[in-house]
């Protein structure tokens, strides 16, 4: 069966700069923002503002394609006000600004539940250098451009077939940029346990990890931990790939799957990474693998993916309209490995409808 998807470009020659919204209560932020945006000419600011109220009654006005929120500020802070900004902003991505956002804050990791799609750490006054730069601004461009242009396809996307009434003996689920939100989504869509050990790589940097975890169980019913080398993987469990290491398993001769945590760095330079967690699956589970990848930069998964189904397992990727950035997942669909294209709400429900489940 297929689905006529159209393959995703965006190229500056022949699309207008991408507009930018700057809330920041800082004058000399908004104006340092403001030069290095302008300095770019994929790039142009539409409005800097000094508050959510401000910046709230612009988005009623105009659209823009991203917003750069500032997390503490009079008024409603930009945490607070960030699900109002995403519904005003009506698709802008917003990246969460700000010095209360380091790597591994609990504010970041809330953040990126509730739907912004990145986070970057303001320097201190005065060392907004080169290297801050250059971090804006791609993270900037890898939104709003997520893939090397390619020409507009209008090849239809090939979908494998998905049988009913397979056995799931354990599902793998990698993610990346815009991945916690979609996260969410993904559990809050859950009915029924599944009754198998599910695993996960979300890309985050270590410090990330034990605040993800936190925000994870949050989101499910399921009990959430950070994997542990040895462990046994147990049903209705979510294991979660740890800082700097590839959740992997292996089949002991009893019979039980045990994590295997590994730090070799995967081909795709990401570490912990999708595509060995897959591999290892397909190893450990066979056809009993199922797969799920979520919005995210790149192509992790792809090569995790062909072995889950060489090995007779299945894949069930998420859409392009409702992912933050189309590349893992958009790889799988083209790779021909996908059984679905879904929206993360409703792919727990699709898989649950058509699988036998065995502990």
């Amino acid at each position: 069966m297929s689905a006529p998807i159209l393959a995703s470009a965006w190229n500056m020659t022949d699309q207008k700069a991408a507009s930018v919204l700057i809330v920041d209560d800082s004058v000399v932020v908004r104006t340092v923002l403001e030069r290095i945006i302008a300095a770019d000419t994929r790039f142009a600011v539409a409005h800097k503002t000094s508050n959510a109220e401000q910046a709230l009654a612009f988005l009623e006005r105009e659209r823009v394609d991203i917003v750069l929120l500032d997390v503490e500020m009079p008024g409603q802070s930009g945490l607070v006000a960030l699900p109002a900004i995403l519904k005003a902003g009506r698709g802008a991505r917003v990246i969460i600004l700000s010095g209360n956002c380091e790597e591994g804050s609990a504010a970041a990791v809330e953040a990126l539940a509730l739907g912004a799609s990145d986070i970057l750490s303001k320097p201190g006054r005065g060392s907004f250098g080169d290297q801050f730069s250059e971090a804006l601004l791609s993270r900037i461009a890898r939104i709003v451009n997520p893939t090397i242009p390619t020409p507009v396809s209008t090849a239809p996307v090939k979908l494998r077939s998905f049988q009913h009434g397979r056995t799931l003996g354990c599902l793998g689920v990698g993610a990346s940029t815009g991945g916690i939100h979609a996260l969410g989504q993904l559990f809050g869509g859950l009915g029924e346990p599944l009754g198998v050990p599910i695993l996960l790589t979300q890309h985050l940097p270590p410090s990330f990890i034990p605040f993800f975890a936190t925000q994870l169980a949050r989101m499910t019913r399921l009990p959430v931990k950070v994997a542990e080398q040895g462990e046994t993987l147990r049903p209705d469990q979510v294991y979660i790939a740890p800082g700097g290491a590839n959740l992997e398993c292996r089949r002991a001769r009893t019979g039980n799957v045990l994590v295997t945590l590994t730090t070799e760095r995967a081909p795709s330079g990401s570490l912990p990474a999708v595509d060995p967690m897959f591999a290892a699956m397909a190893r450990s589970y066979g056809p009993e693998s199922g797969a799920i990848v979520l919005t995210g930069m790149g192509r992790d998964g792809t090569a995790g993916g062909h072995e889950v189904v060489k090995e007779g397992g299945w894949i069930v990727a998420q859409d392009e309209q409702s992912s933050v950035v189309w590349g893992m997942p958009g790889s799988i669909a083209r790779s021909g490995l996908a059984s679905a294209l879904l929206p993360p709400e409703e792919i727990m429900g699709f898989v649950a409808k058509r699988m036998a489940v065995t502990a």
